[in-house]
């Protein structure tokens, strides 16, 4: 799908008028002939309007992740909505860090459940035990 937009080099919310000259200087005829059937009917442009803005958010989710088209793909039509790759954001590294700080919390939780659960267990039986005795010495009358 071609962005008429930036081969129009106009904005996605630019005013028929707008259109209009651009079209008309398109010095390309099959740009010229699609953009004319596209965006100057209003239908037509509403339903390019939802998908143009599809395909722009799924150009930049690619980016995000670091996709990019390869180079038999640049120039093409097919790479009107590719966006540079997101290098500065990293979030290959950040989603490593953040699993790798998870599995920390896990490996210490893990570490610490043996001790604490027999603990729990002995103090679990204690009270009982003397819950247990308390009951017994007040049902046979001795408290």
């Amino acid at each position: 799908m071609r962005d008429l937009y930036q081969r129009l080099s106009l904005s996605p919310d630019a005013t028929p008028q707008d259109i209009r000259r651009a079209v008309e200087a398109c010095p390309n005829r099959a740009l010229q002939q699609d953009a004319e059937a596209v965006l100057t009917v209003n239908e037509h442009r509403a339903n390019y309007d939802t998908l143009h803005t599809t395909v722009s958010d799924i150009g930049q989710l690619r980016a995000r992740l670091g996709l990019g088209h390869g180079a038999h793909w640049q120039g093409s039509v097919a790479n009107d909505f590719a966006y540079p790759p997101d290098d500065g954001v990293g979030q290959h590294e950040a989603l490593i860090g953040r699993v790798g700080h998870a599995a920390a919390h896990y490996n210490r939780w893990q570490r610490l459940r043996g001790p604490w659960l027999v603990t729990v267990a002995i103090v679990a039986a204690v009270c009982a035990g003397f819950a247990a005795g308390l009951a017994l010495r007040l049902r046979l009358g001795t408290g």
